[in-house]
């Protein structure tokens, strides 16, 4: 009898591409993808330990599989695992091994043994995607010291992979939009001595073989008039930009690089460039010793921005991090309040630039079926464009947009489900 498994993937885009890389390597050893947890024999939990509460989840997760498997074997891999290996064996009899980073994850009864140099999530390989879009890692582990991160210390150094090994991989994924992924992308080669030649060249060389290349996680003083140009020629002028905060003060706290005007800038010559271009970030709030002058200065700068995209985080202290030993913690109650300003001001800076966009055609990738995106949306983190349902699946349409529904979009004659709640 062949062994299924069910593999539950928590956090970033780049903990799905372990996935697929672990499906790669339990398909080779015989096994299939059961269709729901109760029918696995193995159950792996991918999981996120990025801040607290993505630790909660995946602590949950486990808990709610294992009840659900009860007669799987169920592994947790993923950053968690790694980072807290022994302490979630201890503290969850559940859980029956747990994998780090490069150890094989097998149906076998006994723990996985210690990995061997060769095995590299990396470098393995994944099946063609399910989906007209995929990740690829490009990179794993990062070199920066960010006040609050504590990713270096569990995924290691900056390991940047061959152009080779990387346009294989995109090949064999037959997909039509390939997203670049690392924790560092736009420091992609450094670790081999050519830093931001090696991305440039790549981002062309992933562009002529499928219609679009989007890039996820770029650090702004990376952000170079070469790689912008490079960005541009692909058709995609989507940039998103790990930005953290504005105010210089905080920013020096968090050993981050830039402040407000610098990033307006760049973001404004990026405009100058290319009008249709799209924008996200992302910013920590309530970093230790944030003052209300930091807070009105990202007030400031939000509105100034206007970006297409935007996440707002409350700080979460991590062990071994520089900001853990800092003093002037904010208060929870105060973050919660500047989270809820942030959140309603970016809410409605999105909503009127999705409606600038009623009257427009746009060219669209069907994801599925009445559902699709332009340049402006990245998967399964911005809104989307709903198209008529007849319109293929994996292909490339021109569609007219009609409405905007929040961070959604409507294009001439599409439906749209009664029971999501849209006015359409």
């Amino acid at each position: 009898m062949v062994g299924q498994y069910w593999i539950e993937t928590l956090g970033c885009p780049k903990n799905e591409v372990d996935s697929d890389k672990l499906v790669g390597t339990l398909r080779a050893d015989g096994m299939a993808p059961a269709t729901r947890p109760e029918d696995a024999d193995l159950v792996v939990v991918n999981t996120c330990a990025f801040i607290e509460s993505a630790r909660e989840e995946s602590i949950a997760t486990v808990l709610e599989l294992s009840d659900r498997a009860d007669d799987a074997r169920v592994v947790v891999t993923g950053c968690m695992a790694e980072r807290y290996g022994d302490e979630l064996a201890s503290a969850l009899p559940e859980i029956h091994s747990v994998a780090g980073f490069g150890v094989p994850v097998t149906l076998g009864r006994k723990p996985a043994e210690p990995a061997l140099p060769s095995f590299d999530l990396l470098n393995l390989p994944r099946p063609a995607s399910a989906r007209p879009w995929a990740y690829v890692k490009v990179a794993e582990g990062c070199d920066r010291n960010c006040g609050f991160c504590a990713i270096p210390t569990f995924r290691g150094p900056q390991r940047s992979r061959t152009h080779d090994s990387i346009l294989d991989e995109v090949r064999s994924l037959e997909a039509k939009e390939i997203v670049l992924v690392a924790q560092d992308l736009a420091a992609f080669g450094r670790d081999q001595g050519q830093g931001e030649r090696s991305l440039v060249p790549l981002i062309g060389e992933v562009n002529e073989l499928v219609d679009r290349v989007r890039l996820l996680y770029l650090y702004p003083s990376d952000l170079n008039d070469t790689l912008i140009e490079a960005i541009l020629a692909t058709g995609v002028p989507y940039f998103d930009l790990s930005l953290q905060h504005v105010s210089p003060p905080l920013m020096r706290r968090m050993r981050r690089w830039g402040d407000g005007e610098r990033f307006l800038e760049r973001i404004e010559r990026i405009r100058g460039l290319e009008a249709d271009a799209a924008f996200r970030s992302n910013f920590i709030v309530g970093y230790p010793g944030e003052t209300e002058a930091d807070h009105d200065a990202l007030l400031d700068f939000v509105e100034a921005a206007q970006l297409d995209w935007c996440g707002f985080f409350a700080y979460s202290k991590e062990d071994g991090t520089y900001a853990a030993d800092l003093d002037g913690e904010v208060d929870s109650d105060l973050v919660a309040e500047r989270l809820r300003e942030l959140t309603e001001l970016q809410d409605s800076i999105t909503a009127s630039r999705r409606d600038l966009l009623i009257g427009e055609r746009v060219t669209v990738l069907v994801d599925e079926k009445g559902v699709g995106r332009s340049h402006r949306e990245a998967p399964e983190i911005d809104g989307v464009v709903h198209v008529r349902d007849d319109l293929a699946v994996g292909e490339m349409h021109t569609v007219e947009i009609t409405g905007a529904l929040g961070p959604d979009l409507l294009s001439q004659g599409a439906s749209i489900d009664p029971d999501d709640g849209s006015d359409t």
